[in-house]
């Protein structure tokens, strides 16, 4: 979102107010260019020289002229009188320009930073793996402030610049001729600033982005405290983020004396602008000097007060030329077209009644060339559990991810009860959904805080019962304040089994119709996985579970069990039917367990040779029949030949495999 396209948008927003600001800005400069047009009068006539008064510009006499039928005793004291009133209308309406203006810079900033939170509260979950945290908080802090100040600016400009023009206005009915050459003059001021307000954007990129790394890791390292501490880092850190701070502080530094520089070169360069002013006026009205000394003093009179103004100007263009980075940060941070953002469905969710089917379901990763799931076919009828096991990177928590539809599937479906996944309404769909996953998430707040984040309605009785339910009432009543504990950032101050449980509590006292069970014991000691797994089993009964476990033994009882390997499911069944394939699944359970075939079963080792004799020839038949094809040269063309090369490679990898299980079950045999 560019800098106009975000500056117009706020003006259709608070148009009441821009227009207030707008208006109260030329008030000012109206009663401000009064009381300068009278001052020269009153002094004039205050020292008797009424003839110059003849002499005087028309502005003036317009002025004055109200005040010609007064008697010459009060005349004086009248004309001075609004002097004072003209000076506190307008001091009056700068006071309440300025309020305006601060109102719409505080209004600007609340309504950016909602607009962002709204954003980076319904963007996808894909957004967040590829933009760093620290990032985003600097984008909705620092950078939003900053971007304020740039609208703030330009407001500033626009009310300046009407001060301006109604002086100009002044000049030019004085004397038109003095006006053309003050405005050349005044325009090199301006163009003596320029390199300053050059320089002052330059300082602005670099504040901007040594905020953006300064934040970056500060939130890092204060993320990874237990890391930095166990590795002995916290002098490398100390320094990394110091050299971070300093070389901010410099740019900042750099920015500050950029800005305060624009003001003694605006006085220095105005002075001169306006001694060569009085040298043309001197050139110019050398042969009526005496009669029109009067207009002359009068335009420096006006000029004097306009110098002032244009050295406003140009520290308000420094100020946005400065902060005006951070709207483009800002505008980056509010599109829309470069986030990833999920369509919502039309349907409330309201429950399940035959089952989740997953339908030639494929995924990769935006940005990713790689597949993570490929034609993956399964069946969840309502209130069973299937369980997906397999070795790391198999695609089994990218497949549960896809349930609440944290990602959507890059081709096939999942639907429910027959509905595309993607007609239900998110927020409802997920509300029906708990996830109990190994890395588990906690607010630095109360345990009952935690507990009842699930139903904020929820009573102390529900709460409590669900702790009891997910074993944790025991250790809870043993903290210093119970229910009331802090348990810090993450829950640092619990162990792993108890923050675990207060998740499973969580879980519980939201009652999902659909489980997701993401790896809930694997990181847990002995102890604390029978109490964490007999919570789950509690949980899980009579829901619809998918589970996702490495510890086959925590999976025996599924109704089914899905085996997947590089991102396809190659077996499914219950425990006691993929051990008697003796395939993929019989080496996983034999290398856990780490038992003799006589303990799987004799059964099952004659199963597991006779299934893996069968694959070999099989296999072996196929590879053999492709190379034969492409050795023979019966097939001509390239692309064929290169889908069959590739095919045969693929045949050679899978019979390699096939043979690893040959081997593994020989050796435990003797």
């Amino acid at each position: 979102m560019s800098f106009k396209k975000l500056f117009f948008q706020f003006v259709r927003q608070y148009p009441g107010l821009v227009f207030l600001t707008i208006a109260l800005g030329f008030s000012g400069a109206f009663f401000n260019g009064i009381s300068i047009a009278l001052i020269m009068p009153v002094l004039l006539d205050f020292l008797g020289q009424k003839v110059a008064l003849h002499n005087a510009p028309p502005v003036i006499r317009v002025l004055t002229a109200p005040f010609d039928g007064l008697p010459p005793a009060y005349r004086l004291g009248v004309m001075a009188a609004a002097i004072v009133l003209a000076i506190i209308l307008k001091n009056l309406a700068a006071y309440a320009s300025t309020l305006v203006a601060s109102s719409l810079t505080r209004r600007l900033t609340a309504d950016l930073r909602k607009i962002g939170l709204r954003l980076l509260l319904d963007v996808d979950l894909d957004y967040y793996a590829k933009t760093k945290i620290g990032d985003i908080t600097n984008r909705l802090g620092g950078e939003v402030g900053r971007a304020a100040i740039a609208i703030n600016s330009v407001i500033n400009m626009v009310t300046t610049g009407i001060t301006i023009l109604v002086f100009i206005s002044l000049l030019i009915w004085i004397s038109w001729t003095l006006t053309i050459a003050s405005t050349f003059l005044l325009a090199m001021v301006a163009l003596v600033n320029q390199y300053s307000i050059s320089r002052a954007k330059e300082f602005g990129q670099t504040l901007s982005e040594l905020s953006k790394l300064y934040s970056i890791r500060v939130f890092e390292v204060l993320s990874g405290m237990r890391l930095v501490k166990a590795m002995g880092n916290e002098d490398r850190e100390y320094e990394h983020i110091t050299q971070l701070i300093e070389n901010r502080e410099r740019a900042d530094f750099q920015s500050q004396a950029n800005y305060a520089a624009v003001s003694p070169m605006n006085e220095v360069s105005g002075i001169i602008a306006l001694l060569l002013i009085v040298l043309l006026g001197r050139a110019l009205f050398a042969s009526q000097i005496e009669s029109l000394s009067t207009v002359l003093l009068t335009y420096l009179l006006v000029l004097f007060r306009v110098m002032p103004l244009i050295a406003t100007l140009n520290n308000a263009r420094s100020k946005f030329a400065n902060s005006s980075p951070s709207v483009e940060i800002v505008g980056d941070m509010l599109r829309l077209d470069n986030k990833p953002m999920m369509v919502n469905g039309a349907i409330p969710y309201t429950g399940m009644k035959q089952g989740v089917k997953f339908e030639q379901m494929s995924f990769r990763y935006p940005g990713f060339g790689d597949w993570v799931l490929q034609d993956v076919d399964l069946y969840l009828p309502h209130g069973t559990t299937l369980a997906l096991v397999g070795s790391s990177g198999a695609g089994k928590s990218t497949l549960a991810d896809l349930l609440p539809r944290f990602y959507d599937p890059t081709s096939g479906i999942i639907r429910i009860d027959g509905t595309d996944l993607r007609d239900f309404d998110m927020k409802t769909l997920r509300r029906s959904m708990g996830i109990v996953s190994q890395e588990t998430f906690l607010f630095n707040d109360t345990v009952r805080n935690n507990i009842a984040y699930a139903r904020l309605n929820a009573t102390d009785e529900e709460i409590m019962s669900a702790a009891k339910r997910a074993n944790a009432y025991e250790f809870i009543e043993r903290l210093p304040q119970g229910f009331d504990t802090l348990i810090g950032d993450r829950g640092v101050l619990l162990s792993g089994g108890q923050r675990q449980r207060l998740a499973i509590a969580r879980a519980l006292l939201q009652d999902p119709e659909v489980l997701i069970l993401d790896e809930a014991t694997s990181a847990l000691d002995t102890v604390s996985e029978r109490l964490v797994q007999s919570a789950i089993d509690d949980l899980s009964r009579d829901r619809t579970t998918l589970v996702i476990a490495h510890r086959l033994s925590t999976v025996q009882k599924a109704h089914q069990i899905a085996v997947m390997d590089k991102g396809r499911v190659v077996e499914v069944g219950t425990h006691e039917e993929l051990l008697k394939q003796g395939g993929y699944y019989t080496r996983l359970y034999s290398m856990q367990f780490s038992e003799t075939p006589q303990q799987v079963s004799d059964a099952v080792y004659k199963a597991t040779l006779t299934k893996t004799s069968y694959e070999i020839r099989s296999r072996l038949s196929s590879l053999i029949g492709l190379l034969r094809l492409i050795v023979d040269g019966l097939v001509d063309n390239v692309d064929e030949q290169g889908e069959m090369t590739e095919e045969a490679y693929r045949s050679a990898v899978r019979l390699l495999e096939t043979l690893e299980v040959l081997e593994y079950s020989v050796k435990q045999q003797k």
